[in-house]
């Protein structure tokens, strides 16, 4: 397993080129929050593009302003090791030790006060796919820190009439882990389930055209 060793510099250098590399891809980037942000929280994003670890980076940056850190797919640090010096710790799915090892460094990050995101679908799936299939290592790690809340980021990207496209991120109102009940099978599924109810809402607001309430942040 690859550890975080974010770097306070290199941190703030990246954010100004994803900035500059946004600005050239995107039109807009528009963000609506549901309530308060809790200090710290474990972030659950759905998983349909390759920019989506930049975006979490990007908006924590722009909003959220967290102690943020994120758990990605060993053999992509491996090919980009600087993600480690961003707050990225690596998980190998192909080994049931390196899944514990990763999961119980994100619930130790959480106890100490800090973010961790987590893409619960493990592998980047279309955005339309449904049902969206998370696994329980969402659960797994909230369960090492229970008190820390659950902050559900929609993300949706879209073309309009323009050249660029659009994301729109909805940050939900945070989930409490210790309200959720029955066995983790069954707790990941009522967060899915959560969570679907919030990236389908997210789309047909897209769709209508009732986002005047997300303001750009890039």
């Amino acid at each position: 397993m690859i550890k975080a060793s974010k770097t306070r510099w290199f941190d703030f250098g990246f954010s100004q080129y994803t900035k500059r590399l946004f600005k050239k891809h995107f039109r807009g980037i528009y963000v609506h929050t549901d309530s308060e942000l809790p200090a710290h929280a474990l972030w659950c994003a759905n998983h349909c593009s390759w920019w989506d670890g930049l975006v979490l980076h990007y908006l924590n940056r722009a909003v959220l302003k967290q102690d943020f850190h994120v758990m990605m797919h060993e053999k992509g640090m491996r090919e980009f090791p600087y993600f480690k010096h961003l707050g990225a710790f690596s998980v190998n799915r192909d080994h049931p030790r390196d899944i514990i090892q990763s999961v119980r460094y994100g619930g130790e990050l959480l106890r100490r006060g800090k973010s961790v995101a987590i893409f619960p679908q493990g592998d980047e799936k279309h955005l339309e796919q449904r049902p969206l299939a998370f696994l329980s290592g969402l659960t797994a790690m909230a369960e090492m820190s229970p008190e820390t809340p659950i902050l559900p980021i929609a993300l949706y990207y879209s073309f309009g009439s323009e050249k660029k496209q659009e994301l729109y991120i909805h940050v939900g109102s945070p989930l409490s882990y210790q309200s959720l009940k029955g066995s983790r099978k069954e707790k990941t599924k009522t967060v899915e389930e959560v969570f679907t109810a919030q990236l389908d809402d997210l789309r047909e607001k897209v769709i209508s055209g009732q986002v005047k309430n997300f303001s750009n942040v890039l």
